[in-house]
Protein backbone atom coordinates (compact mmCIF):
# COMPACT_ATOMS: atom_id res chain seq x y z
CA UNK A 1 0.00 0.00 0.00
CA UNK A 2 1.23 3.31 -0.73
CA UNK A 3 2.38 5.93 1.96
CA UNK A 4 -0.36 8.59 2.46
CA UNK A 5 0.57 11.70 0.83
CA UNK A 6 0.53 15.63 2.92
CA UNK A 7 -3.25 16.56 3.17
CA UNK A 8 -4.13 20.13 3.41
CA UNK A 9 -7.18 22.31 3.97
CA UNK A 10 -8.78 24.49 1.53
CA UNK A 11 -11.04 27.16 3.52
CA UNK A 12 -13.33 29.22 1.63
CA UNK A 13 -14.78 30.50 5.04
CA UNK A 14 -18.27 29.43 4.30
CA UNK A 15 -21.29 31.70 5.24
CA UNK A 16 -23.65 29.54 6.66
CA UNK A 17 -27.61 30.55 6.09
CA UNK A 18 -28.61 31.97 9.22
CA UNK A 19 -25.53 33.32 9.90
CA UNK A 20 -22.71 36.13 9.51
CA UNK A 21 -19.23 36.64 7.80
CA UNK A 22 -18.14 37.40 11.67
CA UNK A 23 -19.21 34.26 12.78
CA UNK A 24 -17.63 32.29 9.61
CA UNK A 25 -14.05 33.78 10.45
CA UNK A 26 -14.30 32.87 13.94
CA UNK A 27 -14.89 29.04 12.57
CA UNK A 28 -12.52 29.41 10.47
CA UNK A 29 -9.59 30.10 13.17
CA UNK A 30 -11.47 26.95 15.08
CA UNK A 31 -11.36 24.82 11.81
CA UNK A 32 -7.56 25.86 11.38
CA UNK A 33 -6.84 25.36 15.10
CA UNK A 34 -8.52 21.61 14.70
CA UNK A 35 -6.19 20.71 11.27
CA UNK A 36 -3.35 21.74 12.98
CA UNK A 37 -3.90 19.55 16.06
CA UNK A 38 -4.81 16.99 13.41
CA UNK A 39 -1.50 17.24 11.37
CA UNK A 40 -2.90 18.60 8.65
CA UNK A 41 -0.04 20.27 6.60
CA UNK A 42 -1.11 23.45 5.37
CA UNK A 43 -4.29 25.87 5.95
CA UNK A 44 -5.20 27.89 2.66
CA UNK A 45 -8.02 30.48 2.49
CA UNK A 46 -9.10 31.68 -1.06
CA UNK A 47 -10.07 35.03 -2.42
CA UNK A 48 -13.85 35.69 -3.76
CA UNK A 49 -15.47 38.83 -3.98
CA UNK A 50 -18.96 39.40 -3.83
CA UNK A 51 -20.25 36.84 -2.82
CA UNK A 52 -22.49 36.07 0.03
CA UNK A 53 -21.50 33.15 1.13
CA UNK A 54 -17.49 32.91 1.11
CA UNK A 55 -16.16 35.29 3.85
CA UNK A 56 -12.38 35.21 2.67
CA UNK A 57 -12.39 37.99 0.21
CA UNK A 58 -9.46 39.64 2.31
CA UNK A 59 -7.17 36.90 2.33
CA UNK A 60 -4.45 38.09 4.36
CA UNK A 61 -6.46 39.68 6.73
CA UNK A 62 -8.44 36.28 7.12
CA UNK A 63 -4.90 34.57 7.30
CA UNK A 64 -3.52 36.74 9.97
CA UNK A 65 -6.62 36.22 11.94
CA UNK A 66 -6.49 31.86 12.03
CA UNK A 67 -2.77 31.82 12.19
CA UNK A 68 -2.63 33.45 15.29
CA UNK A 69 -4.42 30.64 17.08
CA UNK A 70 -1.85 27.61 15.34
CA UNK A 71 1.37 27.06 15.95
CA UNK A 72 2.63 23.98 13.24
CA UNK A 73 0.66 24.19 10.13
CA UNK A 74 1.45 26.55 7.36
CA UNK A 75 -0.74 29.15 6.15
CA UNK A 76 -1.31 30.36 2.76
CA UNK A 77 -3.37 31.54 -0.05
CA UNK A 78 -5.12 29.41 -2.12
CA UNK A 79 -5.14 31.73 -3.69
CA UNK A 80 -4.64 35.42 -4.31
CA UNK A 81 -5.94 36.71 -7.76
CA UNK A 82 -2.84 38.40 -9.08
CA UNK A 83 -4.60 40.56 -11.15
CA UNK A 84 -6.55 42.14 -8.95
CA UNK A 85 -3.94 43.70 -7.37
CA UNK A 86 -0.44 45.75 -7.27
CA UNK A 87 2.16 43.15 -7.13
CA UNK A 88 4.23 45.26 -4.59
CA UNK A 89 0.82 45.29 -2.64
CA UNK A 90 0.67 42.07 -2.07
CA UNK A 91 4.55 41.66 -1.09
CA UNK A 92 3.99 43.87 1.18
CA UNK A 93 0.34 41.53 2.70
CA UNK A 94 2.44 38.13 2.45
CA UNK A 95 5.87 39.91 3.88
CA UNK A 96 3.86 41.40 6.86
CA UNK A 97 2.40 37.41 7.76
CA UNK A 98 6.08 36.06 7.11
CA UNK A 99 7.49 38.38 9.41
CA UNK A 100 4.71 37.59 11.97
CA UNK A 101 4.69 33.58 11.15
CA UNK A 102 8.17 32.76 10.05
CA UNK A 103 8.50 30.03 8.04
CA UNK A 104 4.69 29.10 7.75
CA UNK A 105 3.92 30.92 4.57
CA UNK A 106 2.64 29.87 1.22
CA UNK A 107 1.55 32.24 -1.66
CA UNK A 108 -0.57 30.51 -3.92
CA UNK A 109 -1.42 32.85 -7.32
CA UNK A 110 -3.95 32.74 -9.35
CA UNK A 111 -4.92 35.12 -12.59
CA UNK A 112 -8.63 34.47 -12.65
CA UNK A 113 -10.59 37.60 -11.19
CA UNK A 114 -12.08 35.54 -8.55
CA UNK A 115 -15.61 37.73 -9.00
CA UNK A 116 -17.80 39.41 -12.27
CA UNK A 117 -16.97 41.85 -14.69
CA UNK A 118 -18.62 44.70 -12.60
CA UNK A 119 -16.76 43.71 -9.07
CA UNK A 120 -13.55 43.65 -11.07
CA UNK A 121 -14.28 47.14 -12.16
CA UNK A 122 -15.10 48.10 -8.45
CA UNK A 123 -11.69 46.52 -6.67
CA UNK A 124 -9.16 47.97 -10.01
CA UNK A 125 -11.08 50.85 -10.60
CA UNK A 126 -10.03 50.10 -14.09
CA UNK A 127 -10.07 46.90 -16.35
CA UNK A 128 -6.26 47.42 -17.66
CA UNK A 129 -5.00 44.96 -15.75
CA UNK A 130 -5.04 42.52 -18.14
CA UNK A 131 -4.78 38.54 -17.10
CA UNK A 132 -2.17 38.18 -20.26
CA UNK A 133 -0.16 40.44 -18.03
CA UNK A 134 -0.20 37.69 -15.26
CA UNK A 135 3.29 36.20 -15.84
CA UNK A 136 5.27 39.58 -15.69
CA UNK A 137 3.03 40.10 -12.82
CA UNK A 138 4.38 37.18 -10.52
CA UNK A 139 7.65 37.53 -11.76
CA UNK A 140 7.58 41.08 -10.31
CA UNK A 141 6.31 39.68 -6.84
CA UNK A 142 8.59 37.23 -6.74
CA UNK A 143 11.90 39.85 -7.33
CA UNK A 144 10.46 41.53 -4.30
CA UNK A 145 10.81 38.99 -1.97
CA UNK A 146 14.80 38.65 -3.27
CA UNK A 147 16.95 40.53 -0.97
CA UNK A 148 16.84 44.00 -1.69
CA UNK A 149 20.07 45.64 -4.03
CA UNK A 150 22.23 48.41 -3.84
CA UNK A 151 19.96 51.34 -5.54
CA UNK A 152 16.80 49.84 -5.49
CA UNK A 153 13.68 52.28 -5.79
CA UNK A 154 11.15 50.08 -4.78
CA UNK A 155 11.60 47.72 -2.23
CA UNK A 156 8.48 45.59 0.02
CA UNK A 157 9.01 46.23 3.56
CA UNK A 158 8.38 43.65 4.81
CA UNK A 159 8.93 41.60 2.37
CA UNK A 160 12.64 42.33 0.95
CA UNK A 161 14.91 38.73 1.35
CA UNK A 162 11.49 36.60 2.80
CA UNK A 163 11.25 32.98 2.63
CA UNK A 164 7.47 33.07 0.98
CA UNK A 165 7.57 30.33 -1.25
CA UNK A 166 5.08 31.09 -4.67
CA UNK A 167 2.70 28.46 -6.11
CA UNK A 168 0.83 28.65 -9.75
CA UNK A 169 -3.14 27.77 -8.75
CA UNK A 170 -4.89 26.97 -11.90
CA UNK A 171 -8.12 25.00 -13.67
CA UNK A 172 -7.01 24.78 -17.28
CA UNK A 173 -3.66 24.40 -19.03
CA UNK A 174 -2.37 27.64 -18.89
CA UNK A 175 -1.25 27.42 -15.37
CA UNK A 176 0.69 24.39 -15.79
CA UNK A 177 2.84 25.88 -18.33
CA UNK A 178 3.57 28.78 -16.32
CA UNK A 179 4.22 26.75 -13.20
CA UNK A 180 6.58 24.77 -15.49
CA UNK A 181 8.68 27.38 -16.98
CA UNK A 182 9.52 29.02 -13.74
CA UNK A 183 10.13 26.13 -11.97
CA UNK A 184 7.10 26.30 -9.45
CA UNK A 185 4.92 24.00 -7.52
CA UNK A 186 1.46 23.79 -9.17
CA UNK A 187 -2.01 23.46 -7.43
CA UNK A 188 -4.66 22.50 -9.43
CA UNK A 189 -8.58 23.28 -8.54
CA UNK A 190 -9.92 20.00 -9.51
CA UNK A 191 -12.43 20.17 -6.67
CA UNK A 192 -14.48 22.19 -9.26
CA UNK A 193 -12.69 22.37 -12.68
CA UNK A 194 -11.58 18.79 -13.26
CA UNK A 195 -11.66 18.44 -16.98
CA UNK A 196 -8.25 19.34 -17.54
CA UNK A 197 -7.15 17.58 -14.62
CA UNK A 198 -5.39 15.09 -16.11
CA UNK A 199 -3.86 16.93 -19.38
CA UNK A 200 -2.64 19.90 -17.07
CA UNK A 201 -0.41 17.57 -14.42
CA UNK A 202 0.87 15.98 -17.56
CA UNK A 203 1.67 19.08 -19.20
CA UNK A 204 3.30 20.49 -15.68
CA UNK A 205 5.24 17.09 -15.46
CA UNK A 206 6.96 17.29 -18.71
CA UNK A 207 7.66 20.66 -19.28
CA UNK A 208 8.92 21.16 -15.79
CA UNK A 209 12.50 23.23 -15.32
CA UNK A 210 14.21 22.95 -12.11
CA UNK A 211 14.79 25.58 -10.08
CA UNK A 212 16.04 27.75 -7.32
CA UNK A 213 12.90 27.50 -6.20
CA UNK A 214 12.23 23.73 -6.56
CA UNK A 215 14.31 20.75 -8.09
CA UNK A 216 11.10 18.62 -9.54
CA UNK A 217 7.57 18.91 -9.98
CA UNK A 218 5.10 18.78 -7.32
CA UNK A 219 1.44 18.77 -7.87
CA UNK A 220 -1.31 19.57 -5.35
CA UNK A 221 -4.37 18.06 -6.14
CA UNK A 222 -8.27 20.08 -4.83
CA UNK A 223 -10.81 17.80 -3.79
CA UNK A 224 -14.08 17.63 -2.11
CA UNK A 225 -14.10 15.78 1.22
CA UNK A 226 -17.69 15.53 3.40
CA UNK A 227 -17.35 12.46 5.94
CA UNK A 228 -19.39 11.31 8.24
CA UNK A 229 -20.25 8.18 10.22
CA UNK A 230 -22.20 6.43 7.39
CA UNK A 231 -22.38 6.97 3.92
CA UNK A 232 -26.01 8.21 3.78
CA UNK A 233 -24.95 11.03 6.12
CA UNK A 234 -22.35 12.42 3.94
CA UNK A 235 -24.57 12.73 1.18
CA UNK A 236 -26.66 14.76 3.37
CA UNK A 237 -24.04 16.64 4.06
CA UNK A 238 -22.75 17.61 0.65
CA UNK A 239 -26.30 18.49 -0.36
CA UNK A 240 -25.72 22.29 0.56
CA UNK A 241 -22.33 22.44 -1.47
CA UNK A 242 -24.61 20.88 -4.35
CA UNK A 243 -27.15 23.33 -3.69
CA UNK A 244 -24.57 26.26 -3.75
CA UNK A 245 -23.20 25.04 -6.85
CA UNK A 246 -26.19 24.77 -8.68
CA UNK A 247 -27.26 28.67 -6.89
CA UNK A 248 -23.58 29.73 -8.07
CA UNK A 249 -23.78 28.75 -11.86
CA UNK A 250 -27.72 30.10 -11.77
CA UNK A 251 -26.77 33.48 -11.06
CA UNK A 252 -27.89 33.25 -7.69
CA UNK A 253 -25.09 33.47 -5.49
CA UNK A 254 -25.84 33.08 -1.50
CA UNK A 255 -25.10 31.34 1.42
CA UNK A 256 -24.52 28.00 2.36
CA UNK A 257 -27.66 25.88 2.03
CA UNK A 258 -28.60 24.00 4.89
CA UNK A 259 -28.69 20.07 4.17
CA UNK A 260 -31.83 18.92 2.00
CA UNK A 261 -32.95 14.71 1.62
CA UNK A 262 -33.01 14.02 -2.01
CA UNK A 263 -31.51 17.32 -3.22
CA UNK A 264 -29.34 15.71 -6.23
CA UNK A 265 -32.43 13.51 -6.90
CA UNK A 266 -34.96 16.36 -7.79
CA UNK A 267 -32.98 18.09 -10.15
CA UNK A 268 -33.37 17.94 -14.04
CA UNK A 269 -30.92 16.25 -16.32
CA UNK A 270 -29.07 18.63 -17.24
CA UNK A 271 -27.89 19.99 -13.42
CA UNK A 272 -27.49 16.56 -12.20
CA UNK A 273 -24.72 16.03 -15.33
CA UNK A 274 -23.37 20.09 -14.50
CA UNK A 275 -22.90 18.68 -10.31
CA UNK A 276 -21.27 14.90 -11.60
CA UNK A 277 -18.62 16.93 -14.23
CA UNK A 278 -17.87 19.67 -11.95
CA UNK A 279 -17.74 17.63 -8.81
CA UNK A 280 -16.36 14.23 -10.20
CA UNK A 281 -13.27 14.83 -7.48
CA UNK A 282 -15.13 14.52 -4.69
CA UNK A 283 -14.90 11.66 -2.25
CA UNK A 284 -17.79 11.62 -0.15
CA UNK A 285 -19.49 8.90 2.39
CA UNK A 286 -18.30 7.05 5.58
CA UNK A 287 -14.71 6.15 7.00
CA UNK A 288 -14.41 3.06 4.68
CA UNK A 289 -15.84 4.96 1.46
CA UNK A 290 -13.47 7.93 2.23
CA UNK A 291 -10.51 5.37 2.78
CA UNK A 292 -10.98 3.92 -0.99
CA UNK A 293 -11.65 6.92 -2.28
CA UNK A 294 -8.14 8.37 -1.37
CA UNK A 295 -6.42 4.93 -2.49
CA UNK A 296 -8.09 5.52 -6.06
CA UNK A 297 -7.26 9.42 -6.39
CA UNK A 298 -3.60 8.86 -5.38
CA UNK A 299 -3.48 5.83 -7.45
CA UNK A 300 -5.31 7.92 -10.10
CA UNK A 301 -3.33 10.90 -10.30
CA UNK A 302 0.05 10.78 -8.60
CA UNK A 303 -0.89 13.76 -6.48
CA UNK A 304 2.17 14.74 -4.51
CA UNK A 305 -0.51 16.39 -2.13
CA UNK A 306 -4.18 16.81 -1.57
CA UNK A 307 -5.93 19.97 -0.76
CA UNK A 308 -9.32 19.54 0.95
CA UNK A 309 -11.95 21.62 1.04
CA UNK A 310 -15.39 20.56 2.58
CA UNK A 311 -18.35 22.93 2.10
CA UNK A 312 -20.48 21.75 4.81
CA UNK A 313 -23.63 23.78 6.65
CA UNK A 314 -22.99 22.73 10.58
CA UNK A 315 -19.54 23.56 11.82
CA UNK A 316 -19.15 21.06 14.34
CA UNK A 317 -20.12 18.32 11.21
CA UNK A 318 -17.62 20.38 9.34
CA UNK A 319 -14.69 19.89 11.95
CA UNK A 320 -16.08 16.12 12.32
CA UNK A 321 -15.41 15.19 8.78
CA UNK A 322 -11.59 16.72 8.62
CA UNK A 323 -11.28 14.42 11.79
CA UNK A 324 -12.47 11.17 10.10
CA UNK A 325 -10.61 11.87 6.96
CA UNK A 326 -7.13 12.38 9.40
CA UNK A 327 -8.20 9.01 10.98
CA UNK A 328 -8.05 7.58 7.39
CA UNK A 329 -5.30 9.01 6.27
CA UNK A 330 -3.04 7.71 9.99
CA UNK A 331 -4.46 4.28 9.12
CA UNK A 332 -3.07 4.41 5.59
CA UNK A 333 0.42 5.81 6.70
CA UNK A 334 0.54 3.14 9.54
CA UNK A 335 0.19 0.71 7.23
CA UNK A 336 2.35 1.53 4.29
Amino acid sequence: MQPMIPLSVLDLSPVPEGSDAGQALRNSADLARHADSLGYNRYWMAEHHNMPGIASAATAVALAHVAHGTSRIRIGAGGVMLPNHAPLAIAEQFGTLASLYPGRVDLGLGRAPGSDQVTAHALRRTLQGDVDSFPQDVMELMAYFRPAQPGQRVQAVPGAGLDVPVWILGSSTYGAQLAAALGLPYAFASHFAPGSMEEAMAIYRERFRPSGHLERPYVMLGVNVHAAETDAAARLLFSSHQQAFVNLRSGRPGKLPAPQEGFFEGLDPYAQAMIRNSLSVSIVGGPDTVRQGLRDLVARTGADELMVTGQIHDHAARKRSFAILAEVAAERAAAA
